[in-house]
């Protein structure tokens, strides 16, 4: 057997545990199910994801199959990355440890789907990533929800661009406090994951999370934000009618 089939034959055995071990849970579970035992068996056999848009691979791993893009059932300009693996939460090792993918890249990657559902090419300032705090969620599967920005948080992440910085700092976005770091870079090299948890203190599943694509005045790069009090739903930050970009 290839190298390249024993990776895909490891993923897929992966996936199917931990679908083994997920059964059984009530509710909240439909993301993962439509992730492994539908789309990456769709891709292992013939290469084809559905019903998912694509299956890939960790920008800075191997050729293995990570994640599934999927389009969310609201429609419009909203999709999904969701790990093939059973992963629960965002402070898992599955998210935090050394060797674990950087689920927020391969989303960023991702966005160009964006385009396929507007029809145009998207600014990457329109762009942005978002994660639900736990109380606000209605799966158990981590998933990122991938979409352009609301305007309102378009417009106020452009005024504050000056503001953002390498270190953690308080700002206020459309009427919100934020913590915030600025992340320099065209691609996130940096895993999001891991500069929250070492940055902001307590629980990551009690935040709503945003990564947003920025352009500043030295070149590109991205704001994450971290909302800590008062904590909506991190998908509220965003548009799926792309409403920025008209």
């Amino acid at each position: 057997m290839s190298r390249a089939k024993q990776y895909l034959a490891t993923a897929l055995l992966a996936a199917l545990l931990g679908a083994s071990a997920a059964r059984g849970l009530a509710g909240g579970d439909e993301l993962r199910a439509i992730v492994q035992e539908q789309c990456l068996p769709h891709w292992l056999e013939a290469r084809d994801p559905a019903p998912c848009v694509r299956v890939g691979a960790d920008p800075d791993g191997d050729e293995a199959p990570v994640f599934a893009l999927l389009h969310d059932r609201k429609g419009g300009a909203h999709y999904l990355l969701i790990p093939v693996r059973t992963v629960r939460g965002i402070d898992e090792r599955e998210v935090l440890g050394a060797a674990a993918p950087n689920y927020f890249a391969a989303a960023w990657l991702g966005r160009t789907v964006l385009a396929d559902a507007t029809g145009r090419a998207l600014p990457r300032s329109a762009v942005g990533m978002a994660i639900n705090p736990l109380r606000a969620r209605s799966q158990d599967q981590l998933h990122i929800h991938i979409e352009c920005l609301r305007p309102g948080v378009y417009r106020g992440l452009k005024q504050a661009a000056d503001a953002l910085h390498d270190t953690w700092s308080q700002i206020r976005i459309d009427g919100a406090d934020y913590q915030a770091l600025r992340v320099s870079g065209a691609d996130l090299g940096a895993n999001p994951f891991a500069l929250i948890a070492h940055g902001v203190p307590g629980s990551m599943n009690r935040y709503s999370l945003l990564v947003a694509g920025m352009e500043f005045r030295d070149g590109p790069g991205f704001a994450v934000l971290v909302q800590t009090e008062g904590v909506p739903a991190g998908e509220l930050l965003l548009d799926s009618s792309c409403a920025v970009t008209q």
